[in-house]
């Protein structure tokens, strides 16, 4: 089994390319949904998170609202103060066995299979090292702006500050580029994006020349 990583600043197209390997026959498993299963009430992490971050983050229903939570993790954009690594510290060790052991299930299952955790801070976790390959998807300031602002319904200079807001406690795209097996440029249309994938896949998944 092959073990690969995938990452990007956010905003990027990680999923959308995640998609495309699954077309493929890639397994895939992200970092986000798994964030939100372990968050849910009754997990540790939950009762951590609540217990670190205040009952001020809760829906009524006891649910944590992920909105609340990042303002309070990333800080306001006025008092310039940050708690994301305490949250990570939290969430990124749980986070992470849950890959390992969501990895191990694919290889008993298929030894020949590629498994892929598309998640946008395997670096800032240092996790790098339990994949095989990383892949880094990147694209352009603006689009990421744009795609944002579509994403979380806002005006385009709320989603320019948060996604500033939010790059600054992430390592570099350059950074993370130069630790990247393979690069996939998204800022183009997705038939090339597509056709990067079909270029990359054979050599993570060599068995795919043998069809």
């Amino acid at each position: 089994m092959v073990k690969v990583g995938l990452t990007g600043g956010i905003a990027s197209g990680k999923s959308v390319v995640g998609e495309m390997f699954v077309a493929l026959g890639a397994h895939v498993i992200r970092a986000d949904e798994i964030s939100h299963e372990l968050m849910r009430p009754g997990q540790k992490v939950y009762y951590d998170v609540v217990a670190h971050f205040g009952r001020d983050i809760l829906e009524y229903d006891g649910s944590v609202n992920r909105a609340k939570l990042s303002e309070v993790a990333f800080g306001s954009l006025a008092s310039g103060k940050s708690r994301v690594e305490e949250l990570n510290g939290i969430v990124h060790p749980a986070v992470i066995r849950a890959q390992e052991e969501w990895m191990e299930e694919v290889g008993r299952r298929d030894p020949n299979a590629v498994a892929i955790v598309e998640a946008a801070l395997i670096l800032e976790a240092g996790a790098a090292k339990r994949f095989d390959r990383l892949i880094v998807v990147t694209c352009s300031d603006e689009q990421r702006i744009v795609r944002f602002a579509a994403r979380q319904k806002i005006d385009l200079q709320a989603a320019r500050q948060e996604v500033a807001r939010r790059m600054a406690a992430q390592i570099p795209e350059a950074e993370k580029i130069k630790s990247a097996d393979f690069i996939i440029d998204n800022s183009g249309s997705l038939v090339h994006t597509r056709r990067r994938v079909q270029e990359i896949w054979p050599k993570i998944h060599p068995l795919s020349n043998l069809a």
